[in-house]
């Protein structure tokens, strides 16, 4: 490892998340020698703390709700779905006021259409990938639960289902009996629910992470410590320090999610990057009480998840710096909520987990190549769906760089979108 960390690879991919390792993996399996770089293991940071969820049923991008007394509520700060910080607002209002746009009928439906060649693919990539690193028993193909408090939010879930008919998804409708023979320890307090069918399940998204990490590694590439800070353009290529000394290649993947700034601030692009901040924080449970999946209060505003470390209760958005001091309001405000659903205990760990979600005002990721430097590529702002769409991206970004026929048209994803 050493020995090729000197005297350089063929591409260094930077940020060790989902992201990162499936480009790093896909990029290896093509016969690119590859150094994936984090300041942390692999992991460790927005791809630790999610729910979970493979989401093949989300081929509706998440744009900002028509309904304006839901929006008032979210202005105020009195929804669990969403929470301001409002002296950032200033600073994040014409990025705000795209995202409303692109949140239009019209717009959202073309960022769907855009969407659903990654969504169609996300468990199948998956499952490829976790067959390979010996982990596949460990997806669970049962599904998650959208589940609602009153008849007129389940009456609107079911017409939005039915709108969907088009993309061929699988679902079923729940009245309050259905869905307490599914998951017996919700309360009645829910009257329905939609149970979508083809997602998949993981319990521990971190270590599922790691385990591509290690697949990466195994199968001979390189994963060393630095600072994607410090990178540095040189004649015919990059170098970057690490924890063993340079390395240089003459490509690069910026993979960072919500720390890709650093790197493409630097070189002179301008990407509308926003993060999106969550939190969640894990549970004990009364007696032999579980979910068989996760299962989302619609109407409470966030949703609890199985977990290899617990039950984790995690929250909607927050709109708020990325390195500014945690404020876990949403979670005190649903954590009586989910106790009214489910017999939860104590909460496990003494300080919620907090993370970025990286998100891009038309609800598209970056997968493609930096216009304005050779050996160049991004591959970030996946917009709540980084665990979903991690193996899927890094298949189409490893059969740009290597020349291959692409699965799908990468147009949609390319950088020139925003005028570079």
């Amino acid at each position: 490892m050493m020995a090729q960390a000197k005297h350089g690879a063929d591409v260094i991919v930077f940020g060790a998340g989902i992201i990162g390792v499936s480009v790093a993996l896909h990029l290896l399996q093509r016969g690119r020698s590859v150094i994936l770089v984090d300041r942390r293991m692999a992991g460790e940071e927005t791809s630790y703390g999610n729910a979970g969820l493979i989401e093949r049923s989300s081929v509706i991008p998440y744009g900002v709700p028509r309904d304006p007394l839901t929006l008032l509520r979210y202005g105020l700060n009195r929804s669990a779905d969403v929470h301001f910080d409002w002296s950032y607002l200033p600073r994040i209002a014409p990025w705000l006021w795209r995202f409303w746009r692109e949140s239009a009928p019209k717009p959202l439906a073309r960022a769907a259409a855009d969407m659903w060649p990654l969504i169609e693919r996300s468990v199948i990539e998956h499952e490829t990938l976790m067959a390979e690193a010996g982990v596949l028993p460990q997806l669970r193909k049962n599904g998650w639960i959208e589940c609602y408090r009153s008849e007129k939010t389940f009456a609107k879930a079911r017409n939005a289902a039915a709108a969907l008919h088009d993309f061929g998804l699988n679902y079923d409708v729940l009245d309050k009996q259905a869905l307490q023979q599914r998951e017996p320890h919700l309360s009645d307090v829910l009257v329905g629910a939609v149970h979508w069918l083809d997602p998949a399940t993981i319990t521990d998204p971190g270590g599922l992470v790691k385990a591509y990490a290690k697949l990466f590694v195994d199968q001979g590439g390189v994963f060393l410590r630095g600072d994607a800070g410090k990178l540095q353009q040189e004649k015919g290529g990059w170098s970057v320090a690490t924890d063993i000394g340079p390395a240089r290649a003459p490509e690069i993947v910026v993979a960072l999610g919500p720390w890709s700034d650093i790197v493409y601030r630097p070189l002179g692009y301008r990407i509308p990057l926003l993060m999106k901040r969550g939190y969640h924080i894990h549970f004990e449970t009364k007696g032999n009480s579980f979910l068989n999946r996760p299962v989302i209060d619609v109407d409470g505003g966030f949703l609890l998840a199985p977990m290899t470390h617990g039950m984790r209760l995690t929250t909607g958005i927050e709109f708020a710096p990325r390195d500014s001091l945690p404020t876990p309001v949403q979670l005190d405000r649903t954590e009586p909520l989910a106790r009214e659903i489910f017999p939860l205990e104590n909460r496990i760990e003494p300080t919620p987990w907090m993370g970025s979600r990286p998100c891009l005002p038309d609800m598209r990721p970056v997968i493609g190549r930096g216009s304005r430097h050779d050996g160049l590529w991004f591959a970030f702002g996946h917009n709540h769906h980084g665990l979903t769409l991690g193996p899927v991206t890094g298949r189409l970004l490893a059969e740009m760089m290597t020349g291959e026929p692409t699965f799908t048209d990468p147009a949609p994803y390319a950088l020139e979108r925003f005028n570079h």
